[in-house]
């Protein structure tokens, strides 16, 4: 039979540890007040009734806010017992010291060392937050973080119009950190789209003003240059807070369907370039030497010129010199200028002239033939009598020699040799 049997006798109460309740009769009539709070008063060790705590623990709340607490009577139904009224102010003042604690500890906030807070108070700027632990009324402040060291990019690919009526593809890159957090904030309502804008007006406007074969080959560092300057002008001007740190043209490149054509055409000018560096090289190598030669040309004529004109200076001073001996001794002068002739005409020539006188002794002695023939001599080797001079003597002159020893034997061997120019 279950416990809770209806008409059992032996009703047990899981939860009462096997004891039988206090006043059965009551029990089992369910009429009577007093039983039921006999039943409650007996020994119950059931689950707590959550109704139960709830009341209590609104009881204590009470007795804190100044309230008085409820007594149990005697009877069934009990009543409130006497206590001390209730503070209605008192728990509205506590929900708002926990809601103030709750909104000023929600106020506080960190801002990290690459980031600055512009503080917005209902929407009005009020100042930078430096990096560190912050302070600022919720939901009266606006703090709004922007990082002041990440250098952010943009990144372009365009298709336009040249000075020389060519259309170019131009890809372009910039790279821009945060100068001015209040600026950026407040003045531009989306930055990255006003650079983005920016750039593309700045680059259109240089693209245009260039031909395309400079944006092709040598000017694109000029082009990068100028549209740097341009593009900080229009930021500036917009006061968006935002400085530029370089720009970079990734790739300038004819349209795809010409590509092909203009590529022949950069290399025939890279052609013509390479032809007329190595003309300029080559005249480079020949035109200092045509002018070293032509210098050394001028140098020779130069010293040519010198060297006549201190010859002719210098036969000038000597024919005024024997112009002024010859005044003093014509006689003499006139001897010695004919000798000095003589010996300028006969100098050269191997012939001998004599004028040997009657009585007087000849000795000739041919030192030119003998001076020519003595290389040969060297060089040949000598006949058996060992004379290779005799043959090289004209045999009258040895003739006339002879004969004059023979005739100069009696005479007196200190007569000199004569051997007159006249």
């Amino acid at each position: 039979m279950a416990w809770n049997e209806p008409g059992g006798g032996n009703q047990h109460d899981p939860w009462s540890g096997g004891g039988r309740r206090g006043n059965s009769g009551g029990d089992r009539g369910g009429s009577n007040g007093g039983g039921n709070n006999g039943n409650k008063g007996g020994n119950n060790q059931g689950p707590p009734d959550l109704d139960e705590a709830l009341k209590k623990f609104q009881d204590k709340l009470n007795g804190m806010l100044g309230g008085g607490s409820k007594k149990s009577g005697g009877g069934g139904n009990g009543k409130s017992g006497g206590g001390k009224p209730r503070n209605s102010f008192a728990l509205p003042g506590l929900l708002i010291i926990v809601a103030l604690a709750i909104w000023g500890a929600s106020g506080f906030y960190l801002v990290d060392q690459s980031e600055r807070g512009v503080v917005l108070r209902f929407g009005e700027y009020q100042g930078i937050v430096e990096p560190g632990l912050q302070w600022n009324p919720p939901l009266i402040d606006d703090v709004r973080m922007v990082n002041v060291t990440r250098v952010r990019s943009v990144s372009q690919t365009q298709s336009m119009l040249t000075r020389d009526e060519n259309i170019v593809e131009v890809e372009i890159s910039a790279q821009y950190q945060v100068a001015n957090p209040r600026d950026f904030v407040l003045n531009v309502r989306d930055p990255a789209l006003s650079i983005e804008n920016a750039l593309d007006s700045a680059l259109r406007h240089v693209v245009g003003g260039t031909d395309m074969i400079d944006i092709l080959t040598s000017g694109r560092e000029i082009l990068g240059s100028s549209v740097a300057s341009r593009l900080q002008t229009y930021l500036d001007a917009y006061g968006a807070g935002i400085r530029l740190q370089t720009i970079n043209i990734e790739s300038t490149s004819a349209p795809a369907p010409v590509i092909d054509a203009f590529d022949d055409v950069i290399r025939a000018r890279e052609d013509r370039q390479r032809t007329i560096n190595e003309g300029m090289a080559y005249a480079n190598a020949i035109i200092p030497a045509a002018q070293g030669q032509a210098q050394r040309v001028v140098e020779q004529g130069q010293g040519y010129r010198e060297s006549v004109v201190a010859e002719a200076q210098g036969q000038a001073n000597r024919f005024n010199a024997l112009l002024t001996e010859y005044r003093n001794a014509p006689e003499i002068m006139r001897e010695r200028m004919y000798l000095d002739a003589i010996e300028e005409v006969f100098g050269s020539t191997p012939k001998v002239l004599l004028d040997v006188s009657e009585n007087a002794p000849l000795m000739y002695l041919p030192l030119d033939q003998m001076r020519g023939n003595s290389g040969s001599n060297s060089s040949s080797t000598t006949d058996s009598s060992g004379d290779s001079s005799s043959d090289a003597i004209d045999p009258r002159v040895l003739e006339s020699l002879r004969g004059s020893q023979s005739s100069s034997s009696s005479s007196s061997s200190n007569n000199p040799i004569r051997r007159e120019g006249r």
